[in-house]
């Protein structure tokens, strides 16, 4: 599927998984923001390359044995997470 000529195809994912990770995770996760929620779950967010490099880190999520609650892309525009 291509994106519609006008719309910019995102580069910035937050990742949703189950459980806290530290924040040394975060070279593992190609260096996404490891954020930990007071809900207990924890936030992988930043620039991801292209869609090999996405499958690519989900696939340590997987080879982890996280949960994967969600993948939202989010657009340029869109205001960073604080």
């Amino acid at each position: 599927m291509t994106a519609p000529p006008n719309r910019q195809v995102p580069t910035r994912y937050d990742i949703r998984i189950g459980g806290h990770l530290d924040q040394h995770w975060s070279a593992w996760f190609d260096d996404l923001v490891v954020t930990p929620e007071a809900d207990g779950t924890t936030t992988l967010s930043g620039p991801v390359a292209d869609q090999a490099a996405l499958h690519g880190v989900l696939t340590k999520v997987r080879d982890l044995g996280l949960v994967l609650i969600s993948v939202e892309a989010v657009d340029a525009g869109e205001v960073e997470r604080p």
